[in-house]
């Protein structure tokens, strides 16, 4: 399992828009991927745009996310990667 932080960094939040292309990234992987809201302890499976909405992300919140599976390490970098970029926002 590999853990680490991401930061809503687009001025939108995770709208529906960027939650759509979370959800089609995480599609791409076997790895079970979670986004957590620590605060509220809201857990969201990153493969449902429900839940990754329940989420209520705006600008600057930092999430956990958690990867486990086998292709955990290319997950975790491809989700991430959409945080640090904006999701083409920024």
């Amino acid at each position: 399992m590999i853990k680490g932080r991401v930061k809503v960094i687009n001025r939108l939040g995770l709208h529906a828009r960027a939650a759509a292309l979370v959800v089609k990234k995480a599609a791409e992987f076997e790895s079970k991927i979670t986004l957590i809201r620590e605060e509220k302890s809201i857990y969201a499976d990153a493969k449902s745009i429900l839940s990754v909405l329940t989420l209520a992300a705006a600008q600057g919140m930092e999430l956990m996310l958690e990867v486990d599976g086998s292709d955990e390490n290319a997950a975790f970098e491809a989700i991430s990667s959409l945080f640090e970029t904006g999701f083409g926002e920024v």
